[in-house]
Protein backbone atom coordinates (compact mmCIF):
# COMPACT_ATOMS: atom_id res chain seq x y z
CA UNK A 1 0.00 0.00 0.00
CA UNK A 2 1.18 3.20 -0.84
CA UNK A 3 0.48 5.34 2.34
CA UNK A 4 2.49 2.95 4.56
CA UNK A 5 5.41 3.36 2.05
CA UNK A 6 5.11 6.54 2.27
CA UNK A 7 5.01 6.53 5.60
CA UNK A 8 8.27 5.12 6.45
CA UNK A 9 10.23 7.19 3.63
CA UNK A 10 9.03 10.40 5.88
CA UNK A 11 10.23 8.15 9.06
CA UNK A 12 13.87 8.22 7.66
CA UNK A 13 13.73 11.48 6.41
CA UNK A 14 12.46 13.37 9.48
CA UNK A 15 15.52 10.98 11.37
CA UNK A 16 17.93 12.44 8.94
CA UNK A 17 16.55 15.98 9.34
CA UNK A 18 16.61 16.08 12.83
CA UNK A 19 20.26 15.47 13.25
CA UNK A 20 21.07 17.79 10.58
CA UNK A 21 19.22 20.24 12.78
CA UNK A 22 20.90 19.51 15.80
CA UNK A 23 23.75 19.35 14.09
CA UNK A 24 23.62 22.66 12.99
CA UNK A 25 22.52 23.95 16.44
CA UNK A 26 24.87 22.15 18.17
CA UNK A 27 27.98 23.47 15.56
CA UNK A 28 27.00 27.07 14.95
CA UNK A 29 25.56 28.20 18.46
CA UNK A 30 22.34 28.98 16.72
CA UNK A 31 18.99 29.20 18.67
CA UNK A 32 17.24 25.91 18.21
CA UNK A 33 14.66 27.88 16.08
CA UNK A 34 16.61 27.45 13.25
CA UNK A 35 17.15 23.75 13.59
CA UNK A 36 13.43 23.96 13.57
CA UNK A 37 13.19 26.29 10.16
CA UNK A 38 15.13 23.31 8.83
CA UNK A 39 13.51 20.60 9.48
CA UNK A 40 10.84 22.57 8.06
CA UNK A 41 12.23 24.11 4.87
CA UNK A 42 14.85 21.79 3.99
CA UNK A 43 12.29 19.21 1.80
CA UNK A 44 10.19 22.28 0.70
CA UNK A 45 13.18 24.22 -1.33
CA UNK A 46 14.65 20.81 -2.23
CA UNK A 47 11.01 19.97 -4.31
CA UNK A 48 11.11 23.67 -5.11
CA UNK A 49 14.82 23.68 -6.90
CA UNK A 50 13.78 20.12 -8.52
CA UNK A 51 10.20 22.00 -10.26
CA UNK A 52 12.17 25.01 -11.45
CA UNK A 53 15.10 22.67 -13.45
CA UNK A 54 12.44 20.05 -14.63
CA UNK A 55 9.75 22.50 -15.12
CA UNK A 56 12.38 24.29 -17.24
CA UNK A 57 13.63 21.48 -19.13
CA UNK A 58 9.69 20.07 -19.84
CA UNK A 59 9.07 23.90 -21.54
CA UNK A 60 12.39 24.49 -24.15
CA UNK A 61 9.60 24.31 -27.17
CA UNK A 62 7.91 27.68 -25.04
CA UNK A 63 10.14 29.08 -22.37
CA UNK A 64 7.73 31.56 -21.33
CA UNK A 65 9.15 32.46 -17.74
CA UNK A 66 6.19 33.95 -15.53
CA UNK A 67 3.98 30.49 -16.66
CA UNK A 68 7.57 28.80 -15.60
CA UNK A 69 7.96 30.34 -12.32
CA UNK A 70 3.96 30.17 -11.46
CA UNK A 71 3.57 26.75 -12.28
CA UNK A 72 7.33 25.48 -10.56
CA UNK A 73 6.25 27.10 -7.41
CA UNK A 74 2.52 26.00 -7.35
CA UNK A 75 3.84 22.25 -7.84
CA UNK A 76 6.40 22.71 -5.54
CA UNK A 77 3.63 23.79 -2.70
CA UNK A 78 1.45 20.96 -4.22
CA UNK A 79 3.67 17.99 -4.25
CA UNK A 80 5.06 18.91 -0.34
CA UNK A 81 1.38 18.85 0.92
CA UNK A 82 0.04 15.80 -1.18
CA UNK A 83 3.25 14.09 -0.51
CA UNK A 84 4.06 14.82 3.37
CA UNK A 85 0.27 15.98 4.72
CA UNK A 86 -2.26 13.61 2.69
CA UNK A 87 -1.24 10.77 1.01
CA UNK A 88 0.85 8.95 3.68
CA UNK A 89 -1.75 8.85 6.29
CA UNK A 90 -4.87 7.67 4.37
CA UNK A 91 -5.24 4.33 7.11
CA UNK A 92 -8.45 2.86 5.16
CA UNK A 93 -9.43 1.89 1.55
CA UNK A 94 -11.09 4.09 -0.46
CA UNK A 95 -15.14 4.39 0.16
CA UNK A 96 -17.97 5.34 -1.69
CA UNK A 97 -18.43 9.37 -0.97
CA UNK A 98 -22.98 10.35 -1.50
CA UNK A 99 -23.52 13.88 -2.87
CA UNK A 100 -23.91 16.25 -0.24
CA UNK A 101 -25.68 18.44 -1.73
CA UNK A 102 -29.28 18.33 -3.96
CA UNK A 103 -28.68 14.69 -4.79
CA UNK A 104 -29.55 13.44 -8.43
CA UNK A 105 -26.24 14.27 -10.34
CA UNK A 106 -24.10 11.71 -12.00
CA UNK A 107 -21.93 9.04 -10.25
CA UNK A 108 -18.30 10.68 -10.56
CA UNK A 109 -15.15 8.08 -10.67
CA UNK A 110 -12.05 9.77 -9.44
CA UNK A 111 -9.16 8.09 -11.01
CA UNK A 112 -5.79 9.32 -9.62
CA UNK A 113 -1.84 9.01 -11.70
CA UNK A 114 1.51 7.15 -11.00
CA UNK A 115 2.89 6.50 -7.46
CA UNK A 116 -0.08 8.58 -5.96
CA UNK A 117 -3.45 7.22 -4.31
CA UNK A 118 -7.02 8.69 -3.46
CA UNK A 119 -6.09 11.78 -1.10
CA UNK A 120 -4.66 13.99 -4.86
CA UNK A 121 -8.22 14.65 -4.65
CA UNK A 122 -9.31 15.84 -1.29
CA UNK A 123 -9.85 19.16 -2.53
CA UNK A 124 -11.90 18.20 -5.49
CA UNK A 125 -14.00 15.85 -4.32
CA UNK A 126 -15.77 18.04 -1.75
CA UNK A 127 -16.68 20.21 -4.79
CA UNK A 128 -18.54 17.48 -6.36
CA UNK A 129 -19.97 16.11 -3.80
CA UNK A 130 -21.49 20.01 -2.61
CA UNK A 131 -22.62 20.29 -6.35
CA UNK A 132 -24.92 16.68 -6.36
CA UNK A 133 -22.38 14.30 -7.78
CA UNK A 134 -21.71 10.80 -5.70
CA UNK A 135 -18.16 9.95 -5.51
CA UNK A 136 -15.98 6.95 -5.32
CA UNK A 137 -12.31 7.70 -5.25
CA UNK A 138 -10.09 4.52 -6.33
CA UNK A 139 -6.93 3.67 -5.33
CA UNK A 140 -4.62 2.06 -8.04
CA UNK A 141 -2.98 -1.12 -6.90
CA UNK A 142 -0.04 -2.34 -6.86
CA UNK A 143 1.70 0.97 -7.21
CA UNK A 144 4.02 -0.82 -9.86
CA UNK A 145 1.47 -2.88 -12.21
CA UNK A 146 0.59 -2.98 -15.71
CA UNK A 147 -2.00 -0.40 -16.20
CA UNK A 148 -4.71 -2.88 -17.55
CA UNK A 149 -4.36 -4.37 -14.47
CA UNK A 150 -6.30 -1.35 -13.14
CA UNK A 151 -9.42 -1.87 -15.07
CA UNK A 152 -10.72 -4.04 -12.17
CA UNK A 153 -10.77 -1.35 -9.45
CA UNK A 154 -12.47 1.29 -11.95
CA UNK A 155 -15.10 -1.40 -12.60
CA UNK A 156 -15.81 -2.03 -8.90
CA UNK A 157 -16.18 1.74 -8.45
CA UNK A 158 -18.75 2.37 -11.69
CA UNK A 159 -20.89 -0.67 -10.39
CA UNK A 160 -21.14 0.43 -6.97
CA UNK A 161 -22.11 3.87 -7.89
CA UNK A 162 -24.26 2.72 -10.52
CA UNK A 163 -26.41 1.01 -7.96
CA UNK A 164 -26.23 3.89 -5.33
CA UNK A 165 -27.42 6.90 -8.14
CA UNK A 166 -29.54 4.50 -9.65
CA UNK A 167 -28.19 5.55 -12.64
CA UNK A 168 -27.00 3.81 -15.78
CA UNK A 169 -23.28 5.88 -16.44
CA UNK A 170 -20.78 7.31 -14.60
CA UNK A 171 -18.53 10.03 -15.37
CA UNK A 172 -14.89 9.51 -15.14
CA UNK A 173 -11.70 11.61 -13.88
CA UNK A 174 -8.67 10.50 -14.47
CA UNK A 175 -5.19 12.56 -13.68
CA UNK A 176 -1.96 11.44 -15.37
CA UNK A 177 -1.35 7.87 -15.59
CA UNK A 178 -5.18 7.28 -14.03
CA UNK A 179 -6.77 9.04 -17.28
CA UNK A 180 -4.99 6.12 -19.74
CA UNK A 181 -6.43 3.65 -16.81
CA UNK A 182 -9.93 5.19 -17.59
CA UNK A 183 -9.39 4.09 -21.42
CA UNK A 184 -7.74 0.76 -20.54
CA UNK A 185 -11.68 0.54 -18.77
CA UNK A 186 -13.16 1.00 -21.70
CA UNK A 187 -11.14 -1.39 -23.74
CA UNK A 188 -11.82 -4.10 -21.09
CA UNK A 189 -15.49 -3.34 -20.48
CA UNK A 190 -17.04 -0.97 -22.87
CA UNK A 191 -18.08 2.25 -23.17
CA UNK A 192 -21.87 1.81 -22.78
CA UNK A 193 -21.64 3.23 -18.74
CA UNK A 194 -19.57 5.84 -19.57
CA UNK A 195 -21.30 9.62 -19.95
CA UNK A 196 -17.77 11.37 -20.05
CA UNK A 197 -14.25 10.58 -19.35
CA UNK A 198 -12.08 14.01 -18.62
CA UNK A 199 -8.36 13.57 -18.62
CA UNK A 200 -5.55 16.03 -16.81
CA UNK A 201 -2.41 15.83 -17.57
CA UNK A 202 -2.61 12.34 -19.19
CA UNK A 203 0.34 11.01 -21.32
CA UNK A 204 -1.97 10.07 -24.14
CA UNK A 205 1.10 9.99 -26.60
CA UNK A 206 3.30 9.15 -23.18
CA UNK A 207 5.97 10.88 -22.01
CA UNK A 208 9.83 11.44 -22.51
CA UNK A 209 10.08 12.35 -18.36
CA UNK A 210 11.90 8.83 -18.03
CA UNK A 211 12.48 6.73 -21.53
CA UNK A 212 14.12 3.99 -19.40
CA UNK A 213 11.25 3.45 -16.77
CA UNK A 214 11.33 -0.19 -15.50
CA UNK A 215 7.64 -0.79 -13.95
CA UNK A 216 5.15 -2.17 -16.04
CA UNK A 217 3.42 1.08 -16.13
CA UNK A 218 6.20 3.14 -16.20
CA UNK A 219 6.90 1.25 -19.55
CA UNK A 220 3.32 1.55 -21.17
CA UNK A 221 3.58 5.66 -20.48
CA UNK A 222 6.99 5.94 -22.20
CA UNK A 223 6.58 8.34 -25.15
CA UNK A 224 5.00 6.40 -28.45
CA UNK A 225 5.03 3.48 -26.68
CA UNK A 226 4.02 0.36 -28.37
CA UNK A 227 1.63 -0.59 -25.42
CA UNK A 228 0.35 3.07 -26.23
CA UNK A 229 -0.28 2.69 -30.31
CA UNK A 230 -2.34 -0.51 -29.40
CA UNK A 231 -4.19 1.34 -26.98
CA UNK A 232 -5.25 4.57 -29.39
CA UNK A 233 -5.62 1.94 -32.58
CA UNK A 234 -8.46 0.01 -30.73
CA UNK A 235 -10.22 3.31 -30.18
CA UNK A 236 -13.12 4.52 -32.06
CA UNK A 237 -14.63 7.87 -32.96
CA UNK A 238 -17.23 7.63 -31.00
CA UNK A 239 -14.86 6.26 -28.16
CA UNK A 240 -12.70 9.40 -28.04
CA UNK A 241 -15.76 12.04 -28.29
CA UNK A 242 -16.53 10.95 -24.74
CA UNK A 243 -12.82 12.57 -23.55
CA UNK A 244 -12.83 16.24 -22.71
CA UNK A 245 -8.90 16.76 -22.21
CA UNK A 246 -7.05 19.09 -19.88
CA UNK A 247 -3.72 20.82 -20.63
CA UNK A 248 -0.83 22.46 -19.27
CA UNK A 249 2.04 23.59 -21.31
CA UNK A 250 4.63 23.63 -18.09
CA UNK A 251 4.01 20.54 -17.03
CA UNK A 252 7.07 18.90 -15.55
CA UNK A 253 6.28 15.19 -15.94
CA UNK A 254 3.89 14.76 -19.17
CA UNK A 255 6.10 16.48 -21.84
CA UNK A 256 5.51 17.89 -24.40
CA UNK A 257 2.36 18.56 -23.07
CA UNK A 258 1.16 20.08 -26.15
CA UNK A 259 1.02 16.68 -28.07
CA UNK A 260 -1.16 14.89 -25.57
CA UNK A 261 -4.47 14.67 -27.08
CA UNK A 262 -6.52 11.73 -28.97
CA UNK A 263 -7.79 12.64 -32.15
CA UNK A 264 -10.85 14.95 -33.13
CA UNK A 265 -10.66 16.07 -28.98
CA UNK A 266 -9.49 19.99 -28.61
CA UNK A 267 -7.83 20.34 -25.25
CA UNK A 268 -8.80 23.38 -22.80
CA UNK A 269 -5.51 24.37 -22.06
CA UNK A 270 -4.02 26.01 -18.61
CA UNK A 271 -1.50 28.24 -17.98
CA UNK A 272 0.93 28.30 -15.33
CA UNK A 273 0.21 25.08 -13.72
CA UNK A 274 2.31 22.42 -12.62
CA UNK A 275 1.51 18.53 -13.12
CA UNK A 276 0.20 17.95 -10.01
CA UNK A 277 -1.37 20.99 -9.06
CA UNK A 278 -4.47 20.11 -12.20
CA UNK A 279 -5.84 18.17 -8.99
CA UNK A 280 -6.58 20.99 -6.77
CA UNK A 281 -6.34 23.98 -8.64
CA UNK A 282 -9.66 26.37 -8.89
CA UNK A 283 -10.01 27.02 -12.46
CA UNK A 284 -9.78 23.30 -13.22
CA UNK A 285 -12.05 22.29 -10.74
CA UNK A 286 -14.60 24.97 -11.91
CA UNK A 287 -13.81 23.78 -16.01
CA UNK A 288 -14.75 20.20 -14.78
CA UNK A 289 -17.46 21.02 -12.68
CA UNK A 290 -19.30 22.76 -15.82
CA UNK A 291 -18.80 19.86 -18.25
CA UNK A 292 -19.85 17.58 -15.24
CA UNK A 293 -23.47 19.60 -16.20
CA UNK A 294 -23.43 18.86 -19.75
CA UNK A 295 -23.78 15.04 -18.88
CA UNK A 296 -26.44 15.13 -16.22
CA UNK A 297 -28.68 12.38 -16.19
Amino acid sequence: MLARLLRKILAIQAIFLALLSATTVWALGVHAWAGVLIFALVPLLLVGAWTLKITRHACQEQPIWPDIGRASLGEAWWVYRAFITRMPWSWRAPQLQPALGPSGGIGVVLVHGFVCNHRVWDDLAPRLRARGHAVFAVDLEPVFASIDDYAAAIEQAVQRLCVHTGHQQVALIGHSMGGLAIRAWMRAHGTSRAALAITLGTPHQGTQVSPHARAPNGKQMVWHSAWLQALGAGETAQTRALFRIAITPQDAIVFPQRAQVLPGVLPQVFDGLGHMELCSNAKVMDWVAAELVAVQP
